[in-house]
């Protein structure tokens, strides 16, 4: 299919993708229009130089030279030049006809006439998105006009946070796409209306849509205000305006009565004086997207609805509503429209409103297919677009399943790396980042449908680099496909999934890695060769800080193995790597597992037994600060006792000291992807087997367990013991 991309930091092309995959509670849809938001798409448009870039935004070069000390300097320089190739999906509001739907979905059926929204939907032939952003259209509602939707629920949800009342004087700052729309609604909720922008032309717009007063922002303002209401300021202002000057709020604020009411909606910067803010005791109120659901993957991605009876107005109810608006002819939109450009001229429609902003406010672009032909045509997906391979003719030919960060920064160039072995071909169930990948690194091929790379007999092994709740059933599924398989950790999130697994490569006769990168990092590596020669059972100690795994984190979520399941499985390895023991038995500790943020079974101290005496602790939290390092492990064994830091510090203390320090780190993945190569070759290489996956993962289960029940010591079993 062909879509919408930018390219690098600026540059606008269409290019032929993969069909999107379809997840659970999602459908596809084949737009007729879709409507590019000037505002928010345009605002990731670079069109300035690189200095310019980085002169207003110089945390930029404080982030770059951090991620350097963690990942080197090689790979982030590799990784900053990719910035200005790599593919970016924008758009994110549209109208078409369902062609498809998860089985999960029960209330939409193919050729549905639905207005769509959510973020990198973008605009493409066929798009994919969550059964909660996508809405119903009325018969009496154009295409064109619902494609709206998206911007409309924005501006429903700000004017539903500003709690308008009849007869409230309103004053909305910035008339793009959004504050047009915020003024139609505000009028209709009862407020007399003041449009305030730089340019007249919008001004005039909004008064012939509605609104009571058009005036011109900047010296003055204020005066203008006060004779509009009789002196006494506006009830509420919502700031609807892009701006990276404080300028837009300091109006709104000095517009507004003394406890008025001042509404955030747009990307503007918040500066205030506090003085006029306490003196006016102003209540600031902030308007997240389109309503509550907003930015909830348990909304958004896995279609859980909130119930009416608790919250009224979700980002889904409001998409209903204002096409019902649309409908009643109550709200209009086709003033609005400036310009429309086929699907194939859309770098001309960016083109548009980055160089005549005041001339240009919505852009709708038409897509091939009328309504009566998506409804007629039927819907035959196309899940691969061939590339130019770099490397033909290798003995190990991979495809990398999930374009994650972890497989673009270490494990594809860690392939290109190593000899006898290329990238074939890279899945993803986004076609743009899976082209944009593929691309990069020389593919012979990229596509959406994982069965593509399964039925393909020139394909050796698969590289599973997608979210951890997918790795079992894909790891199952090369196997049963002949393929070897390398999976990044944890192998499985339940046991189940691990004993099958285990016996599944067994069968297969086929090599089965786990991306424990540790056992070939050279400092982890030192420690081993340290061991070899101890006596009697060693101590070890592990402390883990990882901040960054809160929030919306997808890796955070319990209910795909939080924290624990999906990054702490790697200590578990680390441990029975070091002393070549089984672990036993252990006994866990967490915060309380009923807290949401932070999420108590992510925040764990466990201690660990081993089947040759030696014992372990592990402490692993994400409440901690980012100046504390990242993982640090103290080794006592015999005589000696041994640290090392973050992939950068070591030391060791006992008859012969030594202690080393590296500025950057090295984490062992090159080491690692040929010790794969070597073991698909046949030959001894000390990558982490099915088993080793199946012992961490298992030993993790059984720490949760033992945190749920107090305390309570538990038995780890691994499954050639099952």
């Amino acid at each position: 299919m062909r879509q919408v991309i930018r390219k690098g930091l600026k540059e606008m092309r269409v290019e032929e993708v993969p069909d999107p995959a379809l997840p659970s509670h999602h459908v596809l849809v084949r737009p007729i229009c879709s409507l590019i938001s000037s505002g928010t798409e345009t605002a990731s448009i670079h069109t300035g130089s690189l200095i310019s870039e980085v002169a207003e935004n110089p945390s930029h070069i404080a982030k770059v030279l951090r991620v350097m000390k963690q990942q080197g300097p090689l790979s982030t320089i590799r990784e900053v030049r990719a910035k200005f190739s790599e593919f970016a999906v924008l758009g994110y509001s549209g109208a078409g006809v369902v062609v498809r739907a998860h089985p999960t979905v029960l209330d939409l059926v193919v050729g549905a006439r639905v207005a769509y929204g959510g973020e990198g939907t973008g605009h493409g032939e066929v798009i994919v998105t969550g059964r909660n952003l996508v809405a119903r259209i009325p018969d009496q509602v154009g295409m064109d006009a619902a494609s709206f939707v998206t911007l409309g629920s924005i501006a429903m949800n700000a004017v539903r946070i500003a709690r308008i009342s009849l007869g409230e004087s309103v004053a909305v700052i910035g008339l793009g796409l959004v504050g047009q729309l915020i003024a139609q609604l505000a009028r209709l909720q009862g407020g007399r209306v003041i449009a305030i922008d730089l340019l007249p032309g919008r001004t005039e717009l909004a008064v012939s849509l509605g609104a009571e007063h058009g005036l011109l922002g900047g010296e003055g303002l204020a005066d203008r205000i006060r004779a509009a209401t009789g002196g006494r300021g506006v009830d509420v202002a919502i700031v609807a305006a892009a701006a990276k000057s404080p300028r837009p709020s300091q109006d709104a604020l000095s517009i507004t009565r003394d406890r008025g009411r001042l509404v955030v909606v747009g990307a503007v910067e918040l500066s205030f004086p506090w003085l006029e803010m306490y003196l006016k005791e102003i209540q600031l109120y902030m308007a997240r997207a389109y309503g509550p659901g907003s930015y909830d993957p348990e909304y958004e991605q896995r279609g859980s609805d909130y119930p009416i009876g608790y919250v009224r107005w979700t980002e889904n109810r409001n998409m209903e509503a204002f096409l019902e608006l649309l409908a009643s002819e109550q709200v209009r939109v086709g003033p609005l429209i400036t310009h429309r450009f086929a699907l194939e001229a859309a770098p001309e429609g960016y083109d548009a409103i980055m160089s005549h902003p005041a001339e240009t406010l919505a852009v709708i672009l038409d897509y091939p297919m009328t309504e009566q032909e998506c409804l007629t045509v039927p819907y035959v997906p196309t899940t691969r677009v061939d590339l130019e391979p770099t490397r033909k003719g290798t003995a190990i030919s991979i495809a990398l399943i999930g374009a994650s960060n972890i497989a673009r920064w270490e494990h594809v160039p860690a392939i290109r790396a190593t000899a006898g072995a290329s990238l074939a071909a890279v899945c993803s169930s986004s076609g743009a980042r899976a082209k944009s990948l593929g691309k990069r690194f020389g593919a012979a091929y990229c596509t959406s449908s994982y069965d593509d790379i399964l039925k393909d007999p020139s394909i050796d092994a698969v590289l599973i680099a997608t979210r951890n709740q997918h790795h079992g059933g894909q790891a199952l599924a090369a196997l049963a496909a002949g393929k070897h398989a390398f999976v990044e950790k944890p192998v499985a999130l339940t046991e189940e999934h691990c004993i099958a697994i285990c016996r599944a490569a067994q069968e297969a006769g086929k090599v089965l890695a786990v991306g424990f990168n540790r056992r070939f990092a050279p400092d982890y590596v030192a420690i081993k060769r340290a061991l070899r020669d101890r006596v009697g059972p060693v101590v070890l100690s592990c402390r883990v800080n990882s901040p960054g795994i809160t929030g919306s984190f997808w890796m955070a979520d319990p209910a795909i193995g939080g924290a624990l399941l999906g990054e702490a499985c790697h200590f578990v390895d680390l441990f029975a790597w070091l002393l070549d023991a089984e672990p036993i038995r252990v006994s866990a500790y967490s915060l309380p597992l009923q807290t949401v943020e932070p999420v108590g079974m992510n925040n764990l101290t466990a201690s660990l037994q081993f089947a040759d005496g030696s014992i372990a602790s592990l402490t692993y939290c994400t409440i901690g600060h980012s100046g504390g390092g990242g993982e640090r492990l103290e080794v006592f064994a015999s005589g000696k006792t041994m640290e090392t830091s973050d992939f950068r510090f070591q030391r060791t203390s006992g008859l012969i000291s030594r202690k080393r320090a590296r500025f950057f780190a090295n984490k062992g993945y090159r080491e690692q992807m040929a010790a794969f190569a070597a073991a698909i070759r046949g030959e001894s290489s000390g990558i982490a087997t099915a088993l080793d996956g199946a012992r961490a993962t298992i030993a993790c289960l059984r720490m949760l367990d033992s945190a749920a029940a107090g305390g309570a010591p538990q038995v780890i079993t691994l499954p050639d013991r099952a």
